[in-house]
Parts: structure tokens; C-alpha cells; sequence
């Protein structure tokens, strides 16, 4: 049985013409986890599997361009599917500015608020929080499975964060690489793809996904400045790709 990851948008901030910001599908069997869902990504959330199907959410932080798309989750699951008791895991902040536009959460979702370094399970998916170096309150997250098979979300961080606090040799690193350089980073609390190639590097991480982009960005920089760093050939995520463990 696989451990799957499929991107269900790579965009930063605000959603491209053909890209929504970010939101990833996690799957394990019949486990099947919404990690961020910015604008956008519940229409390709449905290409992937049926909303009745999902098995929770897990916000990383309060930033619009991850979470918006939960409230049109919550409508479609309570007056479309009549469905009750959907876990989601998302910080307090999250949940002040989710409930302004949902209402009361029950008895559609149960939420749960986050901290750093907690740990919960999600069907037969054990997820894995660590506070990162941004803006607001805002985690990284490590899923792994029955198998020993993992996968480990930067979130938004910038560089004083490193994805070894989640641990070594994880199977794939999804690492947001909001700027192709450092340069462009400065001294922003996000990641250049020179960045997240390091701290795959460092963190021994088997396989470098980078995401979380400016729409329209030449990513070839991307890919050149990130594979450097890391190593190796890296990934540059894209909407509805699917990548298999």
C-alpha cells in the first residue's frame, strides 16, 4: 500500500492563473488528509477523491493562502453531504478567523487547536508538529505511516528553522521555496530554493519536492539553485501531481 502526496496547489500568497496557493492530499489506504487548503484547492481536492471521503484537515497557520478553501469544505459537507465530526487540527488563530466565516463548527468539523512538537493520528496516519521561523504561529508537519514511511511539510518558514527538528532520512521533504535566491529572499521569514535544498541536504531527506511559489516565476531557477545545494535532481511541485512512497 502506498503513501501518497498530491498537490492540490503550489502558489504563494495568491493563487495563479492555473495554480491555487497551497493545499496537499495525503493518502494511505482509506486515510486521505487535507494539509492546507489556500484558494483553489477544494475544486482539485474533488478531482482526487469524493469530500465525504476525507479523513481531517491539518492547518499549518492563519495565513489566507493556506486555510480559505475550508470554508467552502464546510459548506459542501454540511447542506450538500449532511456529513458530522470531520477532525481538523489548525492553530487558535486559525480557528477565530474560520469560525468568522463558517459559524459554528458543529457539528461538521471537531477542532482541534495546535502546538508545537504535538503529535496526533489521523486514521492510520500519525502526524508530527514543530513551530517554524515565521510571521505568526505557524507549524511544519511530519506524516508517517504503518510502513515507517514519511513525508515532512516546511509550511512557511524562513531560514532559522531547519527540517531536522522533525527528524532524518524522511522519505520526501515538501519545502516551500518562495524565492529562487537568496537574494530575493533577504530577509524575509520564507525560504529560497538555496535554502531548502541545505536543509534537505542536512536532514538527509531521500527525496526534495519545492513549492509554494510566486505565480509566473521563471522555476528553472528554482530547480538549478535547489538541486545545487541539495545534491540532487529536485522536484518542482505542480497542481495534481501525485507522488507515491
Amino acid at each position: 500500500m502506498d503513501l501518497t502526496l498530491t498537490v492540490l496547489g503550489c502558489s504563494g500568497s495568491y493563487p495563479g492563473a492555473d495554480c491555487p496557493c497551497s493545499g496537499y492530499l495525503v493518502q494511505y489506504g482509506a486515510t486521505a488528509v487535507a494539509v492546507d487548503l489556500g484558494p483553489g484547492c477544494l475544486s482539485n481536492l474533488q478531482r482526487h477523491i469524493e469530500l465525504p471521503e476525507l479523513s481531517g484537515v491539518v492547518l499549518s497557520h492563519a495565513h489566507p493562502d493556506h486555510w480559505v478553501d475550508l470554508s467552502g469544505l464546510h459548506v459542501a459537507l454540511k447542506h450538500r453531504f449532511g456529513s458530522e465530526g470531520l477532525p481538523v487540527y489548525g492553530t487558535s488563530a486559525n480557528r477565530e478567523m474560520a469560525s468568522l466565516v463558517t459559524g459554528s463548527f458543529d457539528p461538521t468539523f471537531v477542532w482541534n487547536d495546535t502546538g508545537d512538537e504535538d503529535v496526533f493520528v489521523i486514521g492510520d496516519l500519525r502526524f508530527t508538529l514543530s513551530a517554524t521561523d515565521h510571521y505568526i504561529e505557524t507549524y511544519a508537519v511530519r506524516i508517517d505511516d504503518p510502513q515507517g514511511r514519511s513525508i515532512a511539510y516546511s509550511a512557511d518558514t524562513g531560514p532559522e528553522w531547519a527540517l531536522s527538528k522533525l527528524g532524518s532520512d524522511i522519505d520526501l521533504a515538501l519545502l516551500e521555496a518562495t524565492y529562487g535566491t537568496d537574494e530575493e529572499r533577504g530577509e524575509l521569514l520564507h525560504l529560497s530554493a538555496h535554502d531548502a535544498g541545505l536543509m534537505a541536504r542536512d536532514a538527509r531527506a531521500r527525496r526534495l519536492v519545492l513549492t509554494h511559489f510566486w505565480p509566473d516565476t521563471d522555476l528553472s531557477v528554482h530547480a538549478r539553485n535547489g538541486a545545487e545545494a541539495y545534491g540532487a535532481a529536485v522536484t518542482i511541485a505542480s497542481p495534481n501531481e501525485r507522488y507515491s512512497l
